[in-house]
């Protein structure tokens, strides 16, 4: 699945909205009777998904260097 094949207000939207966002699809899914014609719905849904862990990886990672930093930073003063 490849990002570029989701709108642009996506890359915009915070970790937070886009999961708002995949609970939304998922709920409209749930409430569906007839699941085949769904298969946009879940196209969408793992496109979603594929972001989303891609935000949270760099959100990690962001959270880890600065954890670093800290951390290095401490051990100097020492």
């Amino acid at each position: 699945m490849k990002d570029k094949n989701l709108p642009l207000d996506y890359d915009s939207r915070t970790l937070e909205e886009l999961i708002d966002d995949a609970n939304q699809i998922i709920k409209s899914l749930e409430e569906k009777d007839d699941l085949d014609n769904s298969v946009e719905s879940y196209q969408e849904l793992l496109k979603l998904n594929n972001l989303i862990e891609k935000k949270f990886q760099k959100n990690f990672r962001f959270i880890s260097e600065k954890t670093n930093k800290k951390i290095k930073e401490i051990i100097k003063r020492k």
